[in-house]
């Protein structure tokens, strides 16, 4: 495809047309002169509700491009699409990529293919058997600290509602996206404008993914966890696994997804250079899916899928930000624990997206203000509220739970069961910080002024929501490595730079590219 058009809007009801029409309608240009047109990208537009557009984006090969180009050059919608640069190694370097969530994936996979000799560990276990320790654990079998909602195949984003949305706009989304559909993922995350492969079928595009890894040579160890980095003076020379193995390597992809709390402080003490870093904390709150469904698309079943929401607002008082997080529409709340003794919720939906609750985080900014200056006392202000979540639920791994009304001390109403494995009724000011109730409060107000009917007796508040992202920061420079340790290329949300699937998928792409320069300019040395 050679050109792209942006913006074009059709009604959201109206029978499926041929995107070459479209093209045609809009550039005054005769059909038969547009060849191959698909649709890139479909987004929603709602401000008219209940009627209800698509926007689309559409790709096409036209005669004389060249001509089109300039006789619409005032229209900015119309494009070149850009095309990502492929490099490749001449030698056969050897790369430890650490993490399979989707940094260390993408990483691993445009190494390989790249000529790289790659081994990619992870401290979980194989898609398959994790999915039966979670099911476990949330049949009241217990905690396993190896494999759980954060750690194993995948990452954490195996347990979520595989959202694929960025704000990143960058030249490699759409092979991001092909990459998932070639595996298994659903067509339709190629033009959606927000993207979502659902936890039920992202697990099978895992083992496939793995298994495209394995046919291009890639060494993947599960069960392998990074205890130790070697050093030959401050550059890393290898890495060790479960606290004996040496793997010596060329360089490191670093990866460890957000809740690999060991992994920071075996950096520190190795003199890795971190900065602590603002996060966010809150709690959970489920609607019923079709009272969202009303308040955003003004219908309780419409035609385009479940409705979702982003909602942000700055509290005057303090200065802090009070935002929603990780919308799931027609999902479900978890348990997502991965240490004994310390609970912490996150949100899941399936393919279909037709639970009958939809669920969000709710959440608040905290900084070192907040938590101390140290480089990991933002971990242990995590690892506090979790403990405290934990026994506000009884310590049965049934997460504490309020009626919103209650919370805002506004009324009472119902607690139902919106957590796997479960809830126990608490008043959850006691769970978050004192600091942070009243901007929390004062938020949920201001979203109901967004959103009429946000704030309603039929919503429940779900304790504690307290991994957003990284508490920390593995600091790199310009070309990609880690300021302190040449050799070293931190990637990914647990690095401290991603915030979702997609932008670690990009992160480890562009990690890969790096280790990939660093590596070309030691060749000809």
């Amino acid at each position: 495809m050679a050109l792209l058009l942006r913006d074009i809007k059709v009604p959201a009801d109206r029978p499926a047309i041929d995107p070459a029409v479209l093209v045609a309608e809009c550039l005054g240009l005769p059909p038969k002169r547009v060849r191959g047109a698909e649709i890139r990208r479909r987004s929603v537009d709602a401000r008219r509700k209940p009627r209800l557009f698509y926007i689309l984006t559409v790709a096409f090969e036209a005669d004389d491009e060249a001509g089109l180009l300039r006789r619409h050059s005032s229209l900015a919608r119309l494009e070149p699409p850009t095309v990502p640069e492929i490099v490749s190694l001449a030698n056969r370097p050897s790369v430890v990529v650490v993490g399979m969530g989707p940094a260390g994936l993408f990483a691993a996979l445009d190494l390989a293919r790249a000529g790289a000799g790659v081994t990619l560990l992870e401290r979980g276990r194989p898609v398959e058997r994790r999915i039966r320790d979670v099911e476990r654990f949330w049949k009241g079998g217990g905690l396993d600290a190896a494999s759980n909602v954060q750690f194993g195949e995948g990452g954490a984003g195996t347990f979520s509602d595989g959202k694929l949305t960025t704000r990143i706009n960058h030249p490699d989304i759409r092979r991001v996206l092909q990459t998932l559909v070639d595996c298994g993922a659903p067509a339709d995350i190629l033009i959606d404008a927000k993207p979502h492969i659902g936890s039920d079928r992202l697990r099978a595009v895992l083992i496939r993914f793995r298994r495209l890894l394995q046919d291009l040579g890639v060494d993947i160890r599960f069960e392998s966890c990074l205890t130790d980095i070697e050093l030959n003076g401050a550059r890393v020379a290898g890495a060790i696994v479960n606290g004996s193995e040496s793997l010596t390597c060329d360089a490191l992809v670093l990866a460890p997804g957000h809740s690999a709390r060991d992994t920071y402080a075996m950096l520190e003490r190795r003199g890795v250079r971190l900065e602590s870093k603002a996060f966010a904390v809150g709690l959970r709150v489920a609607h019923p899916a079709e009272l969202i469904n009303r308040i955003q698309y003004g219908a309780p079943r419409p035609v385009v899928g479940a409705a979702d929401y982003r909602l942000a607002w700055n509290d005057p008082e303090t200065g802090r930000g009070v935002y929603s997080f990780c919308m799931c529409p027609g999902g479900e709340i978890i348990n997502a624990s991965s240490e004994p003794g310390g609970l912490v919720v996150n949100g899941m939906s399936r393919r279909r997206r037709n639970a009958p609750w939809s669920n969000s985080a709710l959440v608040v900014s905290v900084g070192p203000e907040d938590f101390g200056p140290g480089v990991l006392d933002g971990v242990g202000f995590q690892r506090r509220l979790e403990q405290r979540a934990w026994h506000l639920g009884g310590g049965s791994d049934r997460a504490p739970a309020q009626n919103l009304l209650a919370f805002l001390g506004q009324g009472r109403g119902p607690v139902p069961d919106v957590c796997r494995p479960g809830v126990v009724e608490a008043d959850l000011k006691d769970l978050l910080p004192p600091d942070l109730v009243p901007p929390l409060r004062r938020g949920i107000r201001q979203f109901d002024r967004k959103m009429r009917g946000f704030v309603t007796a039929d919503a429940v508040l779900v304790g504690v929501e307290s991994r957003t992202s990284a508490p920390v920061r593995i600091l790199r420079g310009e070309n990609g490595a880690s300021v302190s340790h040449p050799g070293l290329f931190p990637a990914g949300e647990g690095a401290g730079y991603a915030g979702g699937i997609m932008s670690a998928a990009l992160d480890g792409i562009r990690a890969a590219g790096s280790i990939m320069k660093y590596l070309s300019a030691r060749e000809e040395m």
